[in-house]
C-alpha cells in the first residue's frame, strides 16, 4: 500500500482533472455540448438502450439525462422508438448522422490531445491510459449501493 503523501498527491492531481476536462470541452463543436457529446458517445460504445440505462452511465439523474436526449433528437443524431418489451419506455439508438457526429466528436479529441501531448512519447500516453482504467476499475460501479466506503455512514436521516 503507498505512503498516506502518495494519496495526498494523488487527490490533488485528480481535483486538477476537472482543467483537463474543461480543456477537451472547449474544443467541441458549438451544436454539441459536452452532455450530448456524452449521451452520442455511449450509445455508440453500448449500442441501443433504455433512457434508465443512459441515466445510469452517465451517472446524472433522468431530468438531466431527458435535457440531453431531447438536445441530440432535436440534432436528428439519435431516434426515440418505442420499446416493443415495455411500450411506455423508449429505446434509444444512434441515426447515420449521429454515427457522424461521433465520427467527428472522436477526431476533435485526438486532435485535442495530440495538441496538448505533443511532447509526451507513445509510452507515456500508454502508460497513462493503462493506470487511467486501472483506476476506473478498482473503484467499479461507484452508484451501487454496494460501492460504499468502509468508513462511510450507512444510515441517513430523512430530510
Amino acid at each position: 500500500m503507498a505512503a498516506q503523501r502518495h494519496y495526498e498527491d494523488l487527490a490533488r492531481q485528480l481535483s486538477a482533472i476537472g482543467a483537463v476536462k474543461r480543456g477537451l470541452g472547449r474544443g467541441l463543436p458549438h451544436d454539441c455540448p459536452g452532455g450530448s457529446a456524452a449521451v452520442l458517445i455511449l450509445l455508440d460504445r453500448h449500442g441501443e438502450m433504455r433512457m434508465s440505462r443512459l441515466a445510469e452511465l452517465l451517472a446524472v439523474d433522468m431530468s438531466v439525462t431527458s435535457r440531453h436526449v431531447a438536445h441530440v433528437a432535436e440534432k436528428e443524431w439519435i431516434l426515440r422508438e418505442p420499446d416493443p418489451a415495455d411500450k411506455r419506455s423508449r429505446i434509444l439508438r444512434l441515426t447515420p448522422a449521429g454515427q457522424t457526429k461521433v465520427n467527428e466528436l472522436s477526431e476533435l479529441s485526438i486532435r485535442t490531445l495530440t495538441h496538448y501531448l505533443h511532447d509526451w512519447s507513445d509510452d507515456e500516453v500508454v502508460q497513462l491510459s493503462t493506470l487511467l482504467a486501472r483506476l476506473r476499475d478498482s473503484f467499479g460501479d461507484c452508484r451501487a449501493a454496494s460501492a460504499r466506503l468502509p468508513f462511510e455512514e450507512t444510515t441517513r436521516t430523512p430530510a
